[in-house]
């Protein structure tokens, strides 16, 4: 590592360059112009870090400072002190430039997880990392598993509205679930952050195909036995309800000095017993939790099919009502095609009627004279 120990020195603010592979992308305007104010005021107090580059427009590149080099320039001022870093590479440089931020409140996450993602591109181990920078290499190892966030959502982490714990499990899932957890979460779908965390655990599993139900229906049998299960589970918290509960509530209303009386050598016991039964509330509110997560995955995922399910049947109904028309433009053909043959039929048809139609009106008088002929030779 380059030696950044040696005198200060006075630069102009103009031969400084900042470097474009700074790992801090983002700078608070208002915390800009708080440094701005104080600095107009008091000066630079702390120097900042440059390295001199050979054969550029500008002599100096910064290493670390650029928050401070961007409010002198706002501040008007036109030398600042500098500490140059003589000999320095790329790499030692870029080193220097996250051991300066990498502590920093200002800092975002996202730009913590890059700039690791960067030496790590460079060949560094999450050990080595984690040793440069006085960090656990477990936290290394979370850092870097945020940079599968999708953009959408590294932005919702980046601004805090989600927190680190649950961005690291929103990052397991895939694109379209990461949107699914974050957006939940944004709009207070769940209590906690522990809810949250166990359902982007359920999307996981559903990610995974694991079994979350029997893929066959249950037997008669079997439903007999979720029936008992379900029953008994009732009656157990009925229990609780009607003994613990109450039990619980009337400890809670005395006061410490009455309860030192009133249980007296019983004490210990209530005592030893009710942290058993706070350590096991604890133990399978947790398991709850984790299952209400994965209900709600299931419903997620049902919800997603059904979706799907609606889209397909509306691009069948539409390829279907495009077809028609192709149906509809063979049949005029048909029709037109057989019209000139029974066009002609009919008009060679329709002249041998009419004369008939005449001929049957002139026979028809006589015919219907005749029943009266017949009817007058009876009389007679």
């Amino acid at each position: 590592m380059a030696d950044i120990k040696g005198e200060f020195i006075n630069i102009k603010v103009s031969e400084i360059a900042p470097n474009p592979e700074q790992p801090r992308k983002f700078f608070s305007g208002e915390a800009q112009e708080e440094l701005t104010s104080s600095i107009k005021e008091n000066g630079l107090l702390q120097p900042v870090v440059v390295r001199p580059v050979e054969g550029a427009k500008v002599p100096y590149m910064l290493i670390a400072g650029e928050r401070r080099w961007r409010s002198c320039q706002a501040a008007g001022l036109e030398v600042i002190p500098a500490k140059v870093v003589e000999g320095a590479t790329e790499e030692e440089a870029y080193v220097l430039s996250i051991a300066e931020n990498v502590n920093r409140a200002d800092m975002t996450i996202m730009e913590e997880a890059g700039a690791y993602a960067d030496l790590k591109a460079a060949g560094w181990t999450p050990a080595k990392i984690a040793k440069q920078f006085g960090k656990t290499e477990t936290h290394i190892t979370w850092r870097l598993g945020l940079l599968t966030l999708r953009p959408e959502v590294a932005e919702m982490v980046d601004q805090g509205q989600i927190k680190n714990n649950l961005a690291w499990h929103i990052a397991q899932l895939n694109p379209a679930n990461q949107m699914v957890a974050a957006m939940r979460y944004v709009r207070g779908d769940f209590d906690s952050e522990a809810e949250a965390q166990h359902f982007a655990n359920g999307l996981k599993m559903m990610e995974q195909q694991t079994s979350l139900t029997n893929e066959k229906a249950p037997t008669a049998e079997e439903q007999e036995k979720q029936k008992k299960a379900k029953a008994k589970a009732k009656d157990g918290l009925g229990k609780a309800e009607e003994v613990l509960i109450p039990l619980l509530e009337e400890l809670a209303e005395k006061k410490p000095e009455d309860l030192a009386v009133i249980l007296g050598d019983d004490l210990a016991r209530h005592l030893r017993v009710v942290g058993r039964l706070y350590a096991k509330v604890q133990m399978v509110r947790n398991l709850l939790s984790k299952a209400q997560g994965i209900q709600r995955a299931m419903a997620e995922e049902f919800t997603k099919a059904a979706v799907e399910v609606q889209q397909e049947a509306a691009a069948a109904k539409k390829t279907e009502v495009a077809a028609k028309p192709e149906a509809k433009a063979e049949k005029p053909e048909a029709k037109t095609a057989d019209k000139p043959q029974s066009a002609g039929k009919k008009a060679a048809a329709k002249p041998a009627p009419k004369p008939a139609a005449r001929t049957a009106t002139g026979t028809r008088a006589p015919a219907r004279r005749t029943p009266a002929k017949t009817a007058e030779a009876a009389a007679k």
